[in-house]
């Protein structure tokens, strides 16, 4: 069965006809909200306020004008821009109301500075535990921004060898920073 014609089911009430309807739509919308809002968390709410919406207004849905993916896909990149500007505003605001009493940076500004230096500081003690070629190379690639090949040459080793290091490197750092959440 078609979106176009779940959508018109759902109109009327199907709830069976909104399982397969979500079924379908539900990737394709969390993709392109993921793309505009980027946080995962955020994404995921707001992939589901647009199902939710998609379920209450089914009846908007006017085929004549286009297909059910095009109108659900709308509605979420509607949804996904709104929040992102929802975000901005509230930080403008808050900047606004930090400059206008002259007070220091806002609490949750601290807070996430210590954040990440603590993660950092995490990261570096991770790194550490690496292997000096694992570190090396993992180094190369992710803060300098070298490609396999690039860190190779520049380790003047082969390509393999790199590969295997890098992920053996990257693995083991995973594990490590595991136990960081």
């Amino acid at each position: 069965m078609e979106a176009d014609e779940l959508l018109v089911r759902v109109a009327g009430g199907d709830q069976k006809a909104f399982e397969t309807l979500y079924g379908l739509v539900s990737g394709p919308v969390y993709g392109l909200v993921r793309r505009v809002v980027r946080d995962p968390a955020q994404s995921e709410e707001v992939a589901q306020e647009v199902l939710l919406e998609l379920w209450r207004s089914a009846a908007r849905f006017d085929p004549g004008r286009g297909s059910a993916l095009s109108w659900v896909l709308t509605l979420a990149h509607r949804r996904a821009v709104d929040r992102v500007r929802s975000a901005r505003a509230a930080g403008e605001r808050e900047r606004r109301e930090a400059a206008r009493h002259g007070s220091g940076p806002a609490f949750d500004q601290v807070a996430e500075e210590v954040e990440a230096g603590l993660e950092r500081e995490w990261v570096r003690r991770c790194l550490d535990r690496l292997t000096a070629l694992q570190r090396q190379s993992v180094t190369l690639a992710y803060y300098d921004g070298y490609t396999y090949r690039e860190v190779a040459e520049r380790l003047s080793l082969p390509l393999g060898t790199v590969k295997t290091r890098m992920r053996d490197g990257l693995t083991r750092l995973r594990d490590c920073l595991g136990g960081a959440a």
